[in-house]
């Protein structure tokens, strides 16, 4: 079993583009609403990371939602009533990313100087695979093209099931799964990592968690700064990272942390 650190699979909206996570949340929104049952950005928030058929369906069957449905439409929510609501929320979601497609600051630099500790770049996402493709292409204009990217199309299940990253593993010929870090900032995405085998480092700052743009976040008085990035650590925590950052820019020192435990025979 290797001693020595060989990949980092990233995760994409809130981790390395979209500071807070911010068009997953627009469009569920906006589809809901123009359903008539408008939701919170909370509830849009609740299960961020999942595949984004699979997220609707959790929103769509939570008990506050599915009594808001049945009082506006009569009956509780159907199969078809999904159907609807996804197939409306692609192409939103594709015209939303365009917009939302910024990398979050340091995610070109840092995965530069992995790569150049040969690492391997892998990426995970709820995404679909045209969404996907179209983030790696706007991520591409700005330096950051990870070496494989998967989507839940890809091998027929999204988190929390670990199978784009086992599927990554493989591609990467990893040695084992303990050779591999997942870093992302919703619970789904621990437990994707924690389910391969593999290191988790969460993302508590740029995320889901707390929700603002660079911009908001950046405004905010430094102690409710403080306050809401110490309660997103908390939840990432508990969801059972093994480490929680601020954002991808400050995670060399946690890789070099788990490349140091590993040679000592540690595993996650």
């Amino acid at each position: 079993m290797s001693r020595k650190l060989e990949a980092v699979v990233f995760d994409w909206a809130g981790t390395t583009v979209d500071f807070g996570s911010l068009a997953p949340v627009r469009v569920l929104v906006e589809v809901f609403t123009a359903h008539g049952v408008p939701i919170s950005d909370g509830e849009a928030r609740q299960d961020m990371g999942l595949l984004k058929r699979d997220h609707i369906e959790r929103i769509l069957h939570s008990p506050e939602v599915a009594g808001r449905w049945a009082a506006r439409h009569g009956h509780t929510p159907q199969s078809e009533d999904l159907d609807r609501l996804f197939a409306d929320f692609i192409p939103l979601q594709m015209q939303c990313l365009a917009d939302y497609s910024r990398l979050i600051p340091g995610t070109a630099e840092v995965t530069s100087r992995l790569r150049s500790r040969h690492l391997k770049i892998g990426s995970t996402t709820g995404y679909t695979r045209p969404m996907l493709d179209l983030l790696l292409e706007r991520a591409t204009g700005q330096g950051y093209r990870p070496d494989a990217s998967l989507c839940p199309d890809d091998v027929g299940g999204g988190r929390p099931k670990p199978w784009m990253c086992y599927r990554l593993g493989m591609e990467f010929r990893l040695s084992s799964s303990a050779a591999c870090v997942k870093i992302g900032d919703t619970p789904a995405d621990v437990a994707e990592g924690r389910n391969a085998g593999m290191w988790t480092i969460a993302v508590a700052a740029t995320g889901n968690e707390i929700g603002l743009s660079e911009q908001e976040f950046a405004t905010l008085a430094e102690d409710e700064r403080a306050r809401r990035v110490a309660n997103a650590r908390a939840k990432l925590l508990a969801a059972g990272a093994h480490y929680v950052i601020n954002s991808v820019a400050e995670c060399e020192g946690t890789v070099d942390d788990i490349e140091r435990r590993l040679g000592t025979g540690d595993r996650p």
